[in-house]
């Protein structure tokens, strides 16, 4: 079972940095997409940003340039480092990660969101 570990958030006000982490975590043979979605009320969920196995890191429109996702190597760990925060950007932030398990099964696993409030 894969499950991911989220943190950071909160709120800030517009023009302000905040950092999002997120650790797959379990019995993982392979994993092929870690990163970040969004939601914003009444709106569909939205690419933020992720990383693939070939090291690869695609952003949504709306936040390249101000954003950067990295990634720990040494483990399953990425992190979003959100600067510029405009209030738009409000939302529950997901983490997401696609893979295989040990087992050859795969997986395309939700973290549990975390909120980021850009307001002044």
């Amino acid at each position: 079972q894969v499950e991911l570990v989220e943190s950071g958030g909160g709120s800030v006000q517009p023009r302000g940095s905040l950092t999002l982490s997120c650790e797959a975590t379990g019995t993982i043979f392979s994993l092929n997409a870690l990163g970040w979605y969004r939601q914003a009320p009444e709106k569909e969920r939205e690419l933020v940003s992720v990383i693939t196995a070939g090291g690869s890191t695609n952003y949504g429109d709306s936040v390249r340039g101000r954003f950067t996702l990295s990634r720990d190597y040494r483990k399953n760990l990425v992190y979003l480092q959100m600067n510029s925060l405009k209030p738009e950007d409000t939302a529950v932030y997901y983490c997401n990660a696609r893979g295989y398990s040990a087992t050859r099964v795969p997986f395309d696993s939700w973290g549990q969101g975390t909120q980021v409030t850009v307001s002044s």
